[in-house]
């Protein structure tokens, strides 16, 4: 009897283009995110008051940013209420009084032990409130201080 060669015909193995397996790319994606979620510090600070900071001859950066908060003091910009007024920022909040100040820092100070202020201080801002602020940070404890500046330029 003959063998109806139909019937058991070998399929080939090649059945033309394989693609590339994605099976595991949602996860490596969902990683990717977590990373980029965790590692990335976002600039939380909207500036209301204007500072053109001081030249100095040599500056040390901060590496570590999470441990700054900075208070800018300096004319009051043209879209908040009272501009050209000498005004007080803590990080992103206006002060109306620097008495709060005080407060404001003892309570970062007991969040963070380690935190360091970074005066970003205009030129032509009076000194008295400067001396004023520093007062309050006396009070609150917050005696790790930083004043801001620009590098001089060394022209030859």
């Amino acid at each position: 009897m003959a063998a109806d060669s139909g019937h058991f015909e070998k399929k080939s193995a090649d059945t033309g283009d394989q693609g590339i397996p994605t099976s595991s790319l949602p996860d490596i994606i969902f990683m990717l995110l977590i990373f980029f979620m965790v590692s990335t510090v976002m600039r939380e600070t909207n500036v209301k008051v204007k500072t053109s900071l001081p030249q100095a001859e040599s500056l040390e950066k901060i590496e570590q940013k999470r441990l700054i908060s900075y208070i800018y003091i300096g004319p009051k910009k043209q879209n908040v209420k009272g501009s050209g007024q000498t005004g007080v920022q803590v990080d992103d909040a206006l002060i109306q009084d620097v008495s709060n100040v005080q407060g404001i820092m003892q309570r970062q100070i007991e969040e963070e032990p380690r935190l360091i202020v970074s005066f970003k201080v205009d030129q032509q801002a009076e000194s008295g409130i400067l001396r004023d602020v520093e007062q309050q940070l006396r009070d609150a404890n917050a005696l790790r201080i930083n004043y801001a500046s620009n590098q001089e330029n060394q022209g030859g």
